[in-house]
């Protein structure tokens, strides 16, 4: 190699690394423009809450990792797939997304860095010689980690799935999720003997998890599931599917109508130590009835994980539960109404938080300063106050829109911060 050329490929080493530098010092927007990009394009990648966030994690973590090794010259062939990348393909492979789906992601978020790449190079000033050769040494560098990357980690969401399907009893979970999900006409007597449990009867579906668990986070949900069968007295054993390793799915079945059950449930699981958080769905009858409990509970969870409180215990029929469910189909939309109907009222005060719940009391108490004194133990004098001040805080009065109040109240009452305004002091 003449002293030339070694001059232009150390100039090109020289202009890999400011660029590597610069996107390194804004990792977290990099990676964040990755990640929304990857959610916009692959319907499957938009799980629950904390597969989305680990879905950040991972993106993050083969970002960093990709311009730790463009910046100190790291060959490709030495770097193996981060941590955060390898739980994201474990996870996926335990909630059934195909693989291509990560394959994919991979691709597409290829293309994104490159397009993000191209906008650095054109923002430094280098040579047109030395930035063709800029450009070809970032795109082999960046082709090659990609390709090294996707192979280790569809590997291990290959061995995970193996892994995953053998180990919780595949058979009777996927008869459940068949049961769940398919319109043909179900032998109910041949299914029950299938998943080995009484679909005839009536049934009380649970949604169960834990926010942070180890490995031992399904044995512990699975020894919940029954010890809760046992307390409550059941007539045959609950039916538990594991979701993920901190997750799953799980039925009471009474023979006969349980008769609000939900007070008598939420009381055992009150006395247990390190309970998990738990969604509760309605006591249905029958194999629609089995459907229909799971589809209330899975609505509750959906509420929970939003709400972000720790081990939660909630039931789809607690006061407006269920249609808050629906207003949170889309949490950024819903965030973005609540605003605009609650105005300064919607931000995320405890001064606020007071105002917010007092109103919605008043509203539900069919407008009764009285009623609502009474419900929430305050003088009739104090509430009336706060009434007024809510809607001074709104910025004009209920009157002609008084149920897109209530609803947006609603929604603030079970979300919380997912759906206020920040306070910025």
């Amino acid at each position: 190699m003449t002293i030339a050329r070694r001059g232009i490929d150390a100039a090109v080493g020289s202009y890999v690394e400011t660029i590597a530098a610069r996107m390194n010092a804004r990792v977290t927007q990099v990676s964040a423009a990755i990640r929304a990009a990857l959610e916009d394009d692959i319907v499957d990648l938009r799980g629950d809450p904390r597969t989305v966030d680990l879905l950040g994690a991972s993106v993050e973590a083969n970002v960093d990792t990709l311009l730790h090794a463009l910046r100190h010259d790291i060959p490709v062939e030495h770097i193996q797939a981060p941590g955060a990348a390898v739980e994201y393909a474990r996870r996926l492979a335990q909630q059934g997304i195909p693989a291509n789906a990560l394959v994919r992601a991979y691709r597409l978020g290829q293309r994104r860095m490159t397009e993000m790449v191209f906008a650095e190079l054109h923002a430094v000033d280098i040579p047109a010689d030395e930035r063709i050769s800029a450009i070809e040494r970032i795109t082999a560098i960046l082709f090659e980690y990609i390709d090294r990357i996707t192979e280790q980690v569809v590997v291990i969401y290959d061995d995970e799935r193996e892994r995953w399907l053998e180990n919780r009893n595949s058979l009777r979970a996927l008869r459940v999720r068949e049961l769940l999900t398919t319109r043909k006409t179900v032998d109910v007597d041949a299914a029950s003997t299938t998943i080995r449990y009484p679909l005839r009867w009536h049934h009380v579906a649970l949604v169960l998890w834990y926010p942070d668990s180890g490995d031992d986070g399904l044995p512990r949900l699975q020894q919940f599931v029954r010890k809760l069968g046992q307390e409550l007295a059941l007539e045959a054993n609950p039916l538990f599917v594991a979701t993920d390793p901190a997750g799953a799915w799980a039925w009471l079945p009474y023979r006969a109508d349980p008769h609000e059950p939900v007070a008598r449930i939420r009381s055992r699981i009150a006395a247990e130590a390190g309970a998990p958080g738990v969604a509760i769905g309605p006591a249905r009858p029958g194999l629609d009835g089995f459907r229909t409990s799971h589809r209330h509970a899975a609505r509750a969870q959906g509420v929970a994980l939003a709400r972000g409180s720790p081990n939660p215990v909630l039931a789809a029929s607690d006061l407006g539960l269920a249609t808050a469910a629906l207003l949170g189909s889309d949490l950024a939309e819903t965030r973005d109404w609540v605003s605009e109907v609650l105005g300064n009222l919607s931000c995320d005060t405890e001064n606020d938080e007071r105002l917010r719940n007092t109103l919605r009391v008043f509203l539900c108490a069919g407008s009764s300063f009285k009623a609502a004194a009474t419900e929430l133990d305050l003088h009739f004098n104090s509430v009336k106050y706060r009434v007024a001040r809510a809607i001074e805080r709104r910025g004009r009065p209920i009157t002609a829109d008084r149920l897109d109040v209530e609803l947006a109240l609603l929604a603030c009452h079970w979300y919380g911060p997912a759906v206020l305004r920040p306070h910025h002091g």
